[in-house]
């Protein structure tokens, strides 16, 4: 088994062509899956949610996004094989989709953007089929009307894959508790994964992604909303990852 204990959750250790393997596998076995991709940002949430630890305790696959989090594994001494982002995982699904015929269903971002998203996945990959999309609007999830709408939508539908793109933890908790009712064989939960595809939101540098510094590239590109995430909120890895490397 792939999955190693890592701080305060369990990672699935693969690289991006075991993940596609992986993901295809659950597409065939149909369970309803769903993934998470945590970073810095999830660990530091799981530490204190109790409803994101039971997200992520029934997680199908749980990939590591994020340089830093690979930094820290390295010193544990229990190497993380690769970053497997959200955004680069994305494209790479669209392409195996397009190629086995598996259909999707782009679920979140603001108006017209997922729709957006499908066009130019649509131009990019030659025969991609995304047979829905829908931009739900501000607290959709305590209005019922709103959520039975987009339940039946995804269900008439019938998509092989979801993407949840409403950020976290809003579209980690989407998934655990509505996946089963509507019955997607995999679902993945891919932040602003629409918005890169959309041209909406410019996605870091390549060196930048490598030297762990896409953080840095977010700040400059949405500063009110990112600078108290990364600068704030985050810096709070640093102390988990000492408490955490007690227990190893």
């Amino acid at each position: 088994m792939s999955r190693i204990k890592f701080m305060n959750t369990e990672i699935d250790n693969l690289t991006m062509q075991e993940t596609l393997q992986a993901i295809d596998q659950l597409i065939q076995e149909n369970r309803s899956a769903y993934v998470v991709t945590p970073n810095v940002d999830h660990i530091v949430q799981l530490e204190t949610s109790k409803e994101l630890k039971a997200v992520y305790e029934n997680a199908s696959l749980i990939l590591t996004d994020g340089k830093p989090l690979l930094w820290i594994a390295k010193w544990y001494g229990t190497p993380i094989k690769e970053k497997i982002s959200g955004s680069d995982l994305f494209p790479r699904l669209c392409n195996m989709a397009a190629k086995k015929g598996y259909k999707l269903f782009f679920l979140g971002a603001a108006e017209g953007v997922a729709a957006k998203a499908a066009e130019n996945l649509a131009n990019k990959f030659k025969g991609l089929q995304v047979v829905g999309t829908y931009s739900p609007p501000f607290g959709f999830e305590n209005n019922q009307i709103e959520m039975d709408k987009i339940k039946s939508m995804i269900k008439e539908s019938k998509p092989d894959i979801l993407i949840v793109g409403l950020g976290c933890p809003k579209q980690e908790k989407f998934m655990y508790h509505h996946c089963k009712e509507l019955g997607v064989p995999i679902s993945f939960g891919l932040g602003a994964s629409l918005d890169f595809e959309a041209g909406n939101i410019k996605r870091a540098p390549r060196w930048m992604a490598d030297h762990g510094l896409e953080w840095l590239f977010r700040i400059t590109q949405d500063p009110k909303r990112m600078a108290k995430r990364y600068l704030i909120n985050d810096r709070k890895i640093l102390k988990l990852a000492i408490k955490y490397k007690k227990q190893v």
